[in-house]
């Protein structure tokens, strides 16, 4: 596969995944696990886009294209799961400040090397089924992107009426296969997510996009113009000295937004045929594993089961037990009974919830942060 010479992974790695609690916590988050296979999900999504710079994985000419944004809690971690990446391209940002300036922040410090850079943002925890058609895909996604000021986001074709996904309205159609963007939507409600499927014109919205550099920083000069002033000091006083000192004091600074609401939506607004945004629907078999529930179906899925069976990867006992999901390491669980479950148990916590509301787990976080109760986070 021929691929642009210019393309750089930025893979955003600093999310808690609080709803895979109480497995991931805050220095062993959701990307750092290994939940589907024997890589971790940030290994995973490195090991998929390496090919795409060399004939084998993991060589130098692959492990120099990527840069890693996380925070201090992950990134000795990272370093430890990537070795071969340079480490001043695993980046941990002094404070959270959303997708924008994460993204923001690999686009001015790679204009300063390759003006014509061109940027995919990956998040570090997804699921992709068939990684050859994904980087087809990317192939031409990148060739889009690189033609000019253009946004190429991925949008994945919906099996369902899906309320946890955001949403690309797509327009007419272009000659290279993508199609125009004329609004992102966050999530909607189940009725309108309905509406959304029937339409046949809507995508779910995979969180990958594609942009030249210049691109991402020309926009956020329009949108969050302090942001971008911002950004472009500290990529000034990158390899210097003085980098560590002026990233702690500017990045908290800027506006703590993500790419939709900084960029995208207002982008969109001005129009599918102003805004240079384009959809190009995808389908390798993408999931982003955002709950037990989603890791359950995605192992049923995987396995070729029944959609009601009891998933658990140490082959536990079931006895009028259906579609209930276990992880419980080291020890013999048996089932008689229940449906529905969600049983995981590490060395100091058990949760105990149903497939129905574990989207809710984040709470349990939420809770503990606030009694500062910091061994179970």
């Amino acid at each position: 596969m021929k691929t642009n010479p210019h393309f750089y992974p930025i893979i955003l790695a600093g999310g808690r995944g609080t709803r895979f609690w109480p497995l991931s916590r805050k220095r062993r988050a959701k990307q750092l696990l290994a939940l589907d296979g024997k890589e971790t999900m940030i290994q995973q999504t490195v090991a998929r886009l390496a090919p795409m710079f060399a004939s084998k994985v993991g060589t130098k000419t692959a492990s120099t294209r990527f840069w890693i944004i996380t925070n201090g809690d992950l990134r000795p971690a990272i370093l430890r799961q990537l070795k071969k990446i340079p480490p001043k391209q695993i980046i941990a940002e002094p404070a959270g400040r959303n997708t924008a300036p994460a993204i923001g922040l690999a686009a001015f410090l790679l204009l300063r090397s390759d003006p014509d850079a061109v940027l995919g943002l990956f998040p570090s925890d997804h699921v992709i089924a068939d990684p050859a058609r994904y980087r087809a895909t990317l192939a031409r996604g990148i060739e889009i992107a690189a033609a000019g000021q253009n946004i190429v986001a991925l949008g994945i074709r919906p099996t369902r009426p899906e309320t946890g996904y955001g949403y690309i309205e797509a327009g007419a159609s272009q000659a290279d296969g993508s199609l125009r963007v004329r609004r992102f939507t966050e999530k909607p409600d189940l009725a309108t997510a309905r509406q959304f499927l029937e339409a046949g014109n809507y995508f779910w919205n995979s969180g990958m996009f594609l942009w030249r550099a210049d691109t991402v920083a020309n926009a956020l000069g329009e949108h969050l113009p302090n942001t971008a002033a911002l950004l472009a000091r500290i990529a000034a006083a990158y390899g210097t000295r003085k980098f560590a000192e002026t990233f702690r004091k500017l990045y908290p600074k800027c506006d703590n937004i993500s790419v939709d609401y900084a960029i995208l939506e207002p982008r969109s607004a001005k129009g599918d045929a102003q805004s240079n945004i384009f959809c190009l629907p995808s389908d390798f078999g993408w999931n982003d594993l955002g709950s037990w529930t989603a890791l359950h179906e995605h192992h049923t899925a995987k396995a070729k089961t029944p959609a009601d069976s009891s998933v658990s990867p140490s082959g536990n006992f079931a006895l009028n037990a259906k579609n209930n999901y276990v992880h419980v390491p080291g020890k013999f669980v048996a089932l008689v009974g229940v449906s529905n479950l969600v049983i995981v148990e590490t060395e100091d916590a058990l949760l105990v919830t149903t497939l129905d509301q574990s989207q809710d787990v984040g709470k349990v976080v939420k809770h503990l942060d606030e009694k500062k109760l910091h061994k179970l986070v």
